[in-house]
């Protein structure tokens, strides 16, 4: 009989208090799975302990099937290239089964935890403000941005499901970074709608400098009008609905039949604007910042030079410009070793990133330029 053994795959951050928020979920987790099966976490990038030092872990107390799950909210870059690639390469360099499940995705037990976090700032500001109804609220989505059209659709599905769920009058769907529209346009677009209370959700999982960055331009426009009630809405952290469906993600990888993951990929069927990314070649780009931990360059906004109270993003236009983004940086290079991620095709050609179609949008990353420091 194999021992069976669980692994979760954080991003990481470079905020100390999303890493600690991420830990403590992962150690919630356990009273939701059969009590036999040991459960490790770890993290692609910047954060320690990283995924190779959780399956090290698992593969100590003799596990030698391992239940890997993404822990992550959607499947982008990451979760569909970024930790296949690491947990194929572990299963192949020491013999054992690694299977991947799903991500969280769009589940009736994610929007039942959103809509909770949503309700809970609601109460809290009728009690402060007084009640302002439904129907003259404006729900502002706000989810982390990806160059995948795949997730941030599901943002926008999330959204629409909370909007229609809770009767809100209108809602607008942002992102942090990467797509457009960012957080700053968003909101500005939001508050000419003429609603009294906008209500500023982060579809996130924790804390971290995308948090911080929500929330800062929530202020800034907030103090642009002063006749509208801005309300931040807390994000989703360790809500217990969150904790069933990482449990779900694990415990249906064992079933009969277990559901296919990241169903509407762009590596490998045709999505609208990013037909050239079929087949694109599955790399880990992270070596460089793989458990730097929290003190990692940048991780502080006291150091930096261009933004003043939170990360507007500029630091990464800066970089682009002068061709250093880690994005870019490993075209050209040769990686002729195949990998399998489980969509059903392998490659074996140059490592080149695709570069995002829009990524000159003024509502996307280039909106950042508007705050630069002063």
């Amino acid at each position: 009989m194999s021992k069976i053994g669980v692994m979760i795959c954080g991003h990481g951050s470079r905020s100390q208090a999303a890493v600690d928020q991420f830990s403590v979920l992962a150690e919630k987790l356990p009273a939701h799975l059969p009590p036999e099966w040991a459960v490790e976490y770890g993290y692609l990038e910047f954060a320690n302990p990283v995924i190779r030092d959780g399956l090290d872990r698992l593969r100590a107390q003799g596990c030698d099937k391992i239940l890997a799950v993404p822990g992550m909210l959607f499947a982008a870059m990451h979760s569909k290239n970024d930790i296949p690639t690491v947990l194929n390469t572990y299963a192949a360099k020491y013999g054992i089964e690694v299977s991947y499940g799903r991500e969280l995705g769009v589940d009736p037990k994610m929007i039942a935890a959103a809509g909770g976090r949503v309700q809970e700032a609601i109460a809290v500001a009728n009690a402060a403000h007084g009640e302002v109804p439904m129907h003259e609220t404006c729900l502002v989505v706000i989810g982390r941005g990806a160059s995948d059209p795949d997730a941030n659709g599901n943002v926008a599905k999330i959204a629409r499901m909370l909007h229609e769920g809770l009767g809100f009058g209108w809602c607008e769907v942002g992102y942090s970074g990467v797509t457009f529209p960012l957080v700053e346009p968003c909101l500005q677009h939001a508050s000419k709608l003429g609603y009294k209370r906008i209500v500023v959700f982060p579809y996130f999982l924790f804390s971290g400098i995308l948090i911080d960055r929500i929330y800062g331009f929530t202020d800034q426009v907030a103090a642009e009008h002063a006749d509208i009630q801005f309300v931040k809405a807390g994000y989703l952290n360790d809500h217990e609905q969150v904790l069933a469906t990482f449990a779900e993600r694990i415990t249906e990888q064992v079933g009969e039949i277990p559901p296919p993951n990241c169903a509407m990929c762009k590596y490998r069927t045709q999505v609208l604007g990013f037909e050239a990314e079929v087949g694109a070649v599955q790399e880990s780009h992270h070596h460089h910042v793989e458990g730097q931990g929290a003190s990692a360059p940048g991780s502080n906004v006291e150091d930096c030079k261009l933004c003043d109270s939170f990360c507007t993003g500029l630091c990464r236009l800066e970089k682009q410009a002068k061709g250093h983004d880690h994005h870019h940086d490993s075209q050209g290079h040769d990686h002729s070793h195949d990998h399998d991620h489980g969509h059903g095709h392998t490659h074996s050609h140059e490592h080149v990133h695709a570069e995002y179609p829009h990524a000159d949008h003024p509502h996307g990353p280039e909106s950042a330029r508007k705050s630069p420091k002063t």
